[in-house]
């Protein structure tokens, strides 16, 4: 599509107005996720990855947070439902659930309903652990479950900086974007 962006400039440099056209790319849907699970004795899993931690999140499955986030992104932007829908969990098959495999059950889904994957970028918020070279893997990992190259994921990572429950270390969240084509 033919799109003209307009920057406006300010004072410092006389206010004047710039107009450039691009040719862009248009994409048809866009879903956003945020989850939050709190604290218990179990492993800590986070986009597929098992990091030392002395606990990890509650949840049915294995309460990868970050996963989950991606989950109901992907299944919002194609209008498939979420992911309580799919993977009920009053449904004893999912407990402790493998949360990439879930993924990429998901990614067939939304293959299977005519869309393409183009994006995923997710954030995660937590105080403990720090990411480090742990999220260069798990970036690898949902990239690899739902069939697209690693430069199509982004994860990031950002504290609750001593404000609510993430800040207080009482469990993580995550917020995740995806953008379909088709």
């Amino acid at each position: 599509a033919e799109v003209a962006w307009f920057a406006a400039g300010g004072e410092e440099d006389g206010g004047s107005f710039a107009a450039v056209d691009l040719d862009i790319c248009v994409f048809d849907r866009v879903g956003v996720q945020a989850v939050f699970v709190g604290k218990v004795w179990r492993r800590l899993v986070l986009g597929g990855v098992e990091l030392p931690s002395e606990v990890g999140l509650d949840g049915h499955s294995d309460a990868d947070v970050l996963t989950h986030a991606v989950i109901d992104a992907l299944l919002g932007a194609a209008a498939l439902g979420d992911i309580g829908m799919h993977f009920p969990d009053s449904d004893e098959r999912y407990c402790d659930a493998d949360s990439i495999v879930l993924l990429r059950e998901v990614g067939e889904r939304v293959r299977a309903a005519g869309h393409r994957i183009v994006n995923i970028d997710a954030t995660l918020m937590l105080e403990q652990p720090k990411l480090g070279d742990a999220r260069e893997r798990m970036r690898e990992r949902l990239a690899d479950a739902l069939g697209v190259e690693p430069s199509a994921v982004n994860v990031k990572a950002t504290t609750g900086e001593a404000l609510g429950f993430v800040g207080r270390g009482e469990g993580a969240a995550a917020l995740a974007i995806a953008t379909l084509d088709g």
